[in-house]
């Protein structure tokens, strides 16, 4: 059985209100003259300390009070202090000094007052008193630790976000010069094979002579090139998804691929990187579909758990399990996705045919992730 942090707390402040009540009340038992009024104070008194977290003022005011009193009609030694002195530390560490301080010299007055000024009681008294000035030091240190660590722990934090945003603007800034000279660099060169080619047929067709099946096929790869090179200028110009599967799946359809959609489970908002992470593996299979299953029937299906989202792309196309694909970019760049989240990816032909991609990705990733 685990308990959390809260039922720890809780059970630690039972633990320190009964050992202080058993010291004190042990302590009593040995004096003559201890009444049940006598016990019941100091029960009081000690059973206050459990309730130090929610209110230390509160419990200080108590703890001083009933301690007091009992100092007063029982006349008993400097261990009935306990009570008072723990309700001063936790009063000093939640940044009441001065009421702590007011109710040390309350109870050292009381405790002076428990007979004449002899030598004992006046050792006793400067014996309390280095006590209450410890348990006042004590609360401000710990309060300063507590603070210190609290300081250390967000300026982590906040260098760590730095350098996620810093490592995030460089590959922002990476992506954008690869496309600038992918696009200086391909998109002149294709635009004159495609447009030399071009002309080629026009002129062919216009004196009346059959078009080379070559001169055909180059401008038909230069206009796929061309699309194909300014959907991936895209990519690099944004890694932010510009849709939902949904919106895939509908734009598959509309390109002629035969797509169907299933959605199961709970479904809610995702983060950030785990919705960018779904969107673009639907988006790699689909595509892949789209190239190499041909007249074949998709199914895509999303499965929301309680901890995780699952991602099946599914197709009856040609794909054979005897000769697996050689893993290209796409799905490369997948399984990386898939890698950095914690999930896991198996991308493989089917043995029934066709091709297969089915992800899981744990979901509550935090947003620093990728």
């Amino acid at each position: 059985m685990t308990w959390d942090q809260a039922t720890r707390r809780r059970l630690a402040d039972a633990t320190l209100t009964v050992v202080v009540g058993a010291l004190v009340m042990a302590a009593a038992a040995f004096d003559d003259g201890t009444t049940p009024a006598d016990y019941a104070l100091i029960a009081a008194g000690s059973l206050a300390l459990a309730a130090y977290r929610r209110a230390p003022r509160g419990v200080l005011a108590v703890s001083t009070a009933t301690t007091t009193a009992y100092v007063l009609h029982a006349h008993p030694g400097p261990l009935s202090a306990l009570p008072v002195l723990g309700a001063v530390h936790t009063a000093a560490r939640a940044a009441h000094r001065g009421v702590a301080a007011l109710a040390s010299a309350v109870f050292l007055a009381g405790f002076v007052a428990t007979g004449p000024t002899t030598r004992e009681i006046v050792e006793q008294t400067l014996l309390l008193m280095g006590w209450f000035l410890c348990a006042l030091v004590t609360g401000l240190a710990d309060r300063n630790w507590q603070a210190y660590l609290r300081q250390t722990e967000q300026r982590a934090m906040e260098a760590e976000r730095t350098r996620e945003e810093a490592a995030l603007r460089r590959a922002g800034e990476e992506r954008l010069r690869i496309a600038r000279d992918l696009h200086d660099s391909l998109t002149h060169s294709i635009s004159i094979v495609k447009l030399q080619a071009g002309v080629a047929v026009h002129l062919a067709r216009k004196r009346g002579e059959e078009v080379p099946p070559a001169l055909l096929a180059i401008q038909e790869a230069g206009g796929e090139a061309m699309r194909e090179l300014r959907a991936t200028l895209e990519v690099l110009r944004t890694d932010e998804p510009t849709g939902t599967p949904a919106l895939l799946v509908e734009r598959a359809r509309a390109a002629g691929l035969a797509v169907e959609l299933t959605v199961t489970g709970d479904e809610r908002p995702l983060t950030a990187t785990v919705d960018r992470a779904a969107y673009r593996i639907v988006q790699e299979a689909l595509t892949n579909a789209a190239r190499h299953a041909g007249p074949a029937k998709v199914n895509v299906q999303l499965a929301y758990d309680m901890d995780e989202l699952k991602i099946s792309v599914d197709d009856d196309g040609g794909a054979d399990s005897s000769c697996p694909p050689t893993p290209g970019i796409g799905l490369t760049g997948m399984r990386e996705r898939v890698t950095a989240l914690g999930g896991t990816l198996r991308a493989a032909p089917r043995a029934e045919g066709g091709f297969s991609v089915r992800a899981e990705l744990p979901l509550g990733i935090p947003e620093d992730v990728l």
